[in-house]
């Protein structure tokens, strides 16, 4: 697959895709199946951008950051692409449906809304390898590992 260019200004949000959960997220999102998708804590909004890129739509992106929203939005607008931006507290609010769920943010928030997901398939990041996320109702089928952070692929049982 020939490389997309994404262009990130993270301004005051989290993430210019530069960290290994990130990297590991692309890898595993790039050899999921086209549909619509959720970001979780979408920070600067690359992990979203990207998937719009690779032909994920609609794309749905939240954090609980006004700032990272607003960041985000830019960052699409500076890519060509169209995202559905929202500000949301994942852990308390209703999570929208989607073929793929991808959340690369901290063990804790993950494990707050890891019962919640209404998805086919996740990717988690955002915590070290040595850790362990179990999502009810889901398989664990893939783990990627860098620099000593994980990612790993959930997929509905």
């Amino acid at each position: 697959m020939d490389a997309v260019a994404v262009v990130i200004d993270p301004g005051r949000a989290f993430g210019t895709g530069a960290h290994a959960t990130t990297r590991l997220c692309l890898e595993l999102l790039v050899a999921q199946p086209r549909g619509s998708l959720l970001d979780v804590g979408c920070g600067s909004g690359v992990l979203a951008i990207a998937a719009a890129k690779l032909g994920f739509a609609p794309v749905t992106a939240l954090d609980d950051d006004p700032v990272a929203v607003e960041i985000a939005a830019q960052n699409a607008a500076a890519n060509g692409v169209s995202l559905e931006l929202r500000l949301a507290d994942a852990t308390v609010e209703r999570l929208p449906a989607a073929g793929t769920v991808v959340a690369n943010i901290a063990l804790a928030p993950l494990q707050a809304l890891a019962g919640r997901l209404d998805c086919l398939r996740a990717i988690t990041a955002g915590y070290l390898e040595r850790d362990e996320l179990r999502l009810p109702g889901f398989a664990r089928s893939r783990r990627l590992v860098a620099e000593g952070w994980a990612a790993d692929l959930h997929e509905r049982k």
